[in-house]
């Protein structure tokens, strides 16, 4: 399981309510995962890696593909995946 995940306080928190500011371009399984796993922001997102996101049940690569937009007009993004410098040691 994901380790940057939040804690679910509320299983019932619908992220589509109007708490929440993710794209109306997301699908309803991806909604659910979210809510699921306790993501009600977009700015709870750049928390987390797209490695991580994916690994939700309902969550998929057209799920991050809608939501990198909305991040990024916020002018966020998800978080970086450790160890992808790019430089050999």
């Amino acid at each position: 399981m994901p380790t940057n995940l939040p804690d679910r306080p509320n299983k019932k928190a619908a992220a589509s309510g109007p708490e929440s500011d993710f794209p109306a371009g997301l699908s309803k399984p991806a909604l659910r995962a979210l809510a699921g796993a306790g993501f009600l922001r977009l700015e709870q997102l750049a928390r987390v890696t797209e490695k991580e996101l994916l690994q939700l049940h309902g969550m998929g690569p057209k799920g991050i593909e809608a939501l990198r937009p909305a991040l990024a007009a916020k002018g966020l993004s998800f978080a970086l995946e450790s160890g992808t410098s790019g430089k050999s040691s």
